[in-house]
């Protein structure tokens, strides 16, 4: 059984952190540079790590499968970062975004990593516009912010509707500058392919070089995993198509503890599906439901008339009336469901009625269209291309999809996993969101995982490390799993078969979306326990891999994502199979009221962290319990 030790401070929560800084050991400035670091990723969580551990003087060499650091996916971020500023004066604080987002989370997140949280997000801003970041600002200056959902203050800082970009390009000049001064040797077009242990110790990983195919050793002191989610399981998300779950699902197999995998979040504010022919889906900021409003037609026989026919009086806002409290900054996971709601009742419009209407027509009205254009030109723009429809004239067409996944490898309270010397940063460690992100708080928990926690606790790990316990790349440990990562491979060219690798992630992702997607139950979930397993089978039996393993191979890549995307899947829906409750992003149809998700804090207040036992062998579930001392379990309420 895993031993979960989440290493919590003792304190009142408001001085846990501070206490913890204190009492965590230090290395000395001048043995730092014998430490070498591997950080895996280079977004926001991964960049701003190897570029503070560098500017520290640890030697770290980082890894990221695409070309640059800059085309890390934390670019496609839209709306905004979340920080407890309270520049508008409205009520907002440490203590209220450390209450909306545990309450967001649906009270199944870890106390103490949420109030770091909200503590650390008044530094990163100032961090971000000392670094140039250029934040939206008001006429006198200020710093200028806007709502989000699951709030009802103003704390979200954006730049237009590309705050990931302008925050990632911060980061990319600071892992630059190291890279220019070689404290960071860089290593782009590397796809981390397995983790070594060695002792129970991470002590480096085996990657390919994805020009050359050339599988290489590399050994460090520590390993950082800073590689996102896994959102692209359901194959059409709103993830880049590069984005997948190897890494950590790889350190899961070497004994890591996977929590909440069934945590994933369906955002409600995306492009409808327009044909089978789609990849990936389209974004729409969250930042939108500032001033767009979601309706539908009250009368199924309206759906097909032009919106600009149906009065208002034939109109629903139906997130306004369930929830006038929040309205249409409900959150992610309650706002998706209702607009599945709709639609099932017969009032989608669009293709196939899975779309329901986001209007700008009473902001531009109220505003001006030049106001609106200010705060959404690029995202405007970006819906016409795609769409061919302009949204200053009529209402974009919107319907939830995949996003953001919740769930991810189980760290402790230094972010360190069930492996010593294994960390793990923003989306991929399961830590701060529960069972749903609100929007705007992924940029602030990877750059708050970045700059300001894995400094002070990797120094701490590190401090009872020996500098020359720096394993050989030429060892047994090494050997073996460069061994298994080439044997993996071979297998996976040798098969020859006729279907293509995406027709199979494609069928994947059909079994995740309609059996595990926005509603659950046991029967849909038993059938994609029957479903997967078939198909993984029938993928290594039948797959077509072309071209060969010692050159660039982008079929190669995309096979071995979708092999573990195969594994993982099961996973995924084997912890929504258990977790007999519905809670955030999680929801079970056998277990609601009135519509709304149904928590059991008796069984399930705890977080779910699976063990890997062998392939073929069933994982082992452990729990973590979750104890709120200081916000009062309660039924999560928008109304």
């Amino acid at each position: 059984m895993l031993t979960l030790d989440a290493k919590i401070p003792q304190g009142p929560i408001e001085q846990k952190w501070a206490n913890a800084r204190f009492e965590m050991k230090l290395v000395n400035p001048a043995n730092k540079r014998k430490y070498k670091v591997i950080v895996v990723g280079s977004g926001l969580a991964g960049g701003a790590a190897a570029a503070t551990l560098a500017e520290l003087g640890y030697d770290v060499a980082c890894f990221c499968f695409q070309d640059s650091p800059r085309r890390a996916h934390s670019i496609a971020a839209q709306g905004g970062i979340n920080a407890a500023k309270n520049y508008q004066n409205d009520g907002d604080s440490v203590h209220r975004l450390f209450y909306d987002t545990v309450k967001g989370g649906d009270f199944r997140a870890r106390e103490a990593n949420v109030h770091r949280l909200a503590e650390v997000s008044v530094d990163i801003i100032d961090q971000c516009a000392a670094m140039g970041v250029p934040f939206a600002r008001e006429y006198g200056g200020t710093l200028a912010n806007r709502s989000f959902g699951g709030a009802q203050v103003s704390r979200t800082f954006y730049a237009r509707g590309q705050t990931g970009q302008q925050l990632l390009l911060g980061v990319y000049a600071a892992l630059e500058r190291q890279i220019g001064a070689g404290k960071v040797t860089m290593f782009s077009r590397h796809e981390m392919l397995d983790l070594v242990v060695d002792n129970g110790r991470a002590v480096g990983i085996v990657a390919r070089d994805l020009i050359t195919g050339a599988i290489e050793s590399h050994a460090a002191h520590a390993v950082v995993l800073a590689t996102g989610g896994y959102g692209n399981v359901y194959f059409l998300s709103t993830n880049a198509k590069g984005c997948n779950v190897t890494a950590t699902y790889r350190a899961y197999k070497k004994g890591a503890g996977f929590a909440n995998p069934c945590f994933t979040q369906i955002h409600p504010t995306c492009i409808p599906v327009s044909g089978d022919y789609q990849s990936k889906l389209t974004l729409m900021s969250e930042s939108l439901r500032n001033d767009g409003r979601v309706w539908v037609p009250k009368n199924p026989a309206n759906c097909a008339k032009r919106p600009d026919d149906i009065s208002e009086d034939e109109r629903d806002y139906y997130l306004e009336r369930k929830y006038p409290s929040f309205g249409n900054l409900s959150p992610r996971d309650i706002a998706s469901r209702a607009a599945k709601e709709q639609c099932d009742d017969g009032r989608g419009i669009g293709p196939g009625g899975r779309g329901v209407y986001l209007d700008f027509r009473d902001a531009i009205k109220r505003d001006g269209e030049a106001k609106v254009r200010e705060k959404y030109g690029n995202l405007f723009d970006m819906y016409e291309r795609i769409t061919g429809e302009n949204p200053y004239k009529v209402p974009m067409r919107i319907y939830p999809a995949v996003h953001y996944t919740m769930g991810g490898l189980w760290v402790d309270y230094n972010l360190q996993t069930t492996i010593p010397g294994l960390f793990c940063l923003g989306e991929a460690n399961f830590s701060d969101h529960g069972a749903n992100r609100l929007g705007a708080s992924a940029l602030m928990q990877g750059l708050a995982d970045g700059y300001f926690i894995i400094p002070y606790t990797m120094g701490n790990y590190l401090a009872g490390v020996k500098a020359s316990d720096l394993a050989s790349t030429t060892s047994a440990p090494f050997k073996a799993v460069e061994d298994a990562v080439k044997s993996r491979l071979d297998r996976l060219m040798n098969v020859r078969g006729k279907r293509s690798i995406d027709s199979f992630h494609k069928e994947l992702g059909h079994i995740m979306w309609e059996q595990c997607g926005m509603a659950r139950s046991k029967e849909s979930l038993e059938r994609a326990l029957a479903a997967i397993p078939k198909l993984r089978e029938e993928f290594w039996s039948d797959v077509s891999v072309l071209g060969d393993p010692d050159s660039f191979n982008q079929s190669l890549e995309k096979a071995g994502r979708v092999a573990d995307f195969l594994e993982f899947g099961e996973l995924l829906v084997k912890d929504a199979l258990v977790r007999e409750e519905s809670c955030g992003g999680h929801f079970r149809v056998e277990h609601q009221l009135e519509g709304e998700a149904k928590r059991d804090d008796d069984k399930f207040c705890h977080a779910a962290v699976w063990e890997f036992t062998g392939d073929g062998k069933e994982p082992v579930r452990n729990v973590e319990p979750l104890v709120f001392e200081n916000v009062k379990l309660a039924t999560r309420s928008y109304k």
